[in-house]
């Protein structure tokens, strides 16, 4: 198929748009590098540029003749949306509205949307379904909730075919060590535990021992980037194209195992064969103590399985990327 993926030089969206060209897809990247980096990906394919950008947009559209959009772009730090929520509206939001305008004004009909378990919120069942109510706590996570909408009043009037994915925390970096996380500022746990033990961080924070899980530390569930490109791909496949019944699909990826703060801080340890150095803090407001998935609908109806399913294997992928890439893509 022929794509435009926005955000494509980030650290997903960069992961799936590679994995996209390996599997012989026609791919556009559109990324304006505020978080993104050039060396993510092929240069031939990047275009630098802000969805918000309609005119763009539209020209990539046609010139390109895209026939779907995997939808990367967004800012998504929880503390800084609470901070400057306007930015987030802005961004996430508006920006999105202008390339929905686009696609439905040039005829594309079928997108692909990167959401987020965060529209769940704090809840008491687990594993999480995508029935589970949702109640997003943050800006950042209610825009993905107003994007979600506003996909389907698309659907409904307009007939866009769409796939919204809710991942849960994406981690690790490529097999071979080529590519992997680097965001600025770093706020995943996985990379902050590995900036310490290269010496970038004097201590790493955890925010609360006193959660009700086993060793009093948050529970996430982290899904390897490898495998959520995949997931991109067959959500790809089953994207129903325009004028398909507006409902749409959706689906949860993640292993369905949680990890504690403390748990990763050990597999950390034993992998790298380095000690962490980091203290106890208060909790950080809006940490939901547990949110592990059930991927139950993508694993049946899409045929999705993790191959990297272990935070062992997370790890290690993740050590490889910045023992050789210290400093990440920069020179």
């Amino acid at each position: 198929m022929r794509i435009l993926v926005t955000g494509g030089a980030g650290y997903v969206g960069g992961f799936a748009a590679r994995h996209l060209l390996t599997a012989g897809h026609d791919v556009t990247i559109v990324d304006d590098l505020s978080q993104g980096h050039r060396e993510a990906v092929p240069p031939e394919r990047l275009v630098v540029g802000n969805i918000g950008d309609r005119a763009l947009i539209a020209r990539l559209l046609e010139r390109h003749r895209v026939e779907a959009v995997l939808h990367f772009a967004a800012s998504a730090y929880v503390g800084e949306s609470v901070a400057d929520p306007a930015r987030y509206w802005r961004n996430n939001v508006a920006n999105t509205l202008e390339l929905l305008l686009a696609m439905r004004d040039c005829g594309v009909g079928r997108k692909v949307f990167t959401s987020t378990c965060a529209l769940y919120g704090e809840r008491a069942e687990m594993p999480l379904t995508e029935e589970t109510p949702q109640d997003p706590g943050s800006p950042y996570a209610f825009t993905k909730f107003a994007i979600e909408r506003m996909i389907r009043d698309f659907a409904r009037a307009y007939g866009l075919g769409h796939v919204l994915l809710r991942y849960f925390n994406a981690a690790g970096a490529q097999s071979d060590g080529e590519h992997g996380e680097d965001h600025r500022p770093e706020n995943h746990l996985i990379p902050i535990l590995l900036q310490a033990l290269l010496g970038q961080r004097e201590c790493v924070e955890v925010y609360g021992d006193d959660y009700p899980t086993p060793d009093g530390t948050c529970i996430r569930d982290y899904v390897h980037v490898e495998d959520l490109a995949r997931a991109h791909e067959l959500a790809l496949q089953a994207c129903p194209g325009p004028g398909a019944a507006p409902e749409g699909h959706v689906f949860n990826i993640g292993t369905g195992t949680g990890s504690s703060v403390l748990e990763v801080i050990q597999t950390v340890e034993r992998i790298t064969g380095k000690q962490v150095p980091f203290r106890i803090v208060d909790r950080r407001p809006g940490d939901a103590p547990r949110l592990v998935a059930s991927s139950d609908r993508l694993r049946n109806e899409l045929g999705w399985r993790p191959e990297q399913a272990t935070l062992e294997e997370i790890v290690r992928s993740a050590w490889a990327w910045h023992a050789s890439h210290p400093h990440g893509y920069a020179v």
